[in-house]
């Protein structure tokens, strides 16, 4: 028996616009501004600095690692505050909520920083839908969604893996990770590359597939 339906948070329940423009156009755009240099220059060598950094280590999801490195004097605070009107949901997100919430215990779970959930959380009024929200970086350590991240969290809402399900727009960390210890998953792939029983287009076909197992 179902008891928990589980959400990824980017790219699933909302879009990718509020971390693109923090990352992409906003911290640069400090850069340039105190350091006196371009923004075409501030965003080369912050790109380029991502790339050193890479996305295997956790510092490269870290905002006040990033603003500390880069000696800026504006607090990182402020840059997520400047972005939150970009925060979009995606249009079938409030109606699956609403249809699931009285039928399941509904969770997130992501690998993005709590600092930034909680600010799309709030801006987007959808908090009062989940009963927990878990951060595999900010409570597990762990930049990615591995089988370890499922289990602690299994092991944290006393289930079992055939009672939650999860679902997000990552094929091997939102789908695959979670099916190697039994958790049920189902793929979201809003660009319609990819087929098959497990996989969805929208969340809107979430309800039926659940009610069919």
């Amino acid at each position: 028996m179902i008891k928990i339906v589980s959400f990824d948070m980017d790219g699933t329940l909302v879009k990718s616009t509020f971390a693109d423009n923090v990352w992409l156009e906003g911290l640069p755009k400090i850069y340039s501004k105190e350091k006196n240099i371009s923004i075409n220059l501030a965003k080369e060598y912050i790109y380029n600095l991502y790339d050193k950094v890479g996305q295997n280590q956790k510092e490269w999801y870290e905002i006040d690692w990033w603003f500390k490195k880069l000696k800026l004097k504006e607090p990182w605070q402020s840059l997520l505050n400047n972005y939150r009107n970009t925060i979009e949901l995606y249009p079938e997100t409030n109606e699956t909520l609403e249809k699931l919430k009285g039928k399941f215990e509904l969770i997130i779970i992501s690998n993005a920083k709590r600092e930034f959930l909680e600010v799309q959380l709030k801006e987007t009024n959808i908090y009062s839908f989940f009963n927990h929200v878990f951060s595999s970086l900010s409570d597990f350590d762990t930049v990615k969604k591995i089988p370890f991240v499922y289990k602690q969290i299994l092991s944290k809402l006393k289930i079992q893996p055939h009672e939650m399900i999860h679902v997000g727009d990552n094929k091997e960390f939102d789908y695959e990770s979670p099916r190697k210890i039994g958790i049920k998953s189902f793929y979201l792939n809003r660009e319609k590359t990819d087929k098959g029983n497990n996989v969805i287009f929208t969340l809107s076909k979430l309800e039926k597939l659940i009610n069919n197992l």
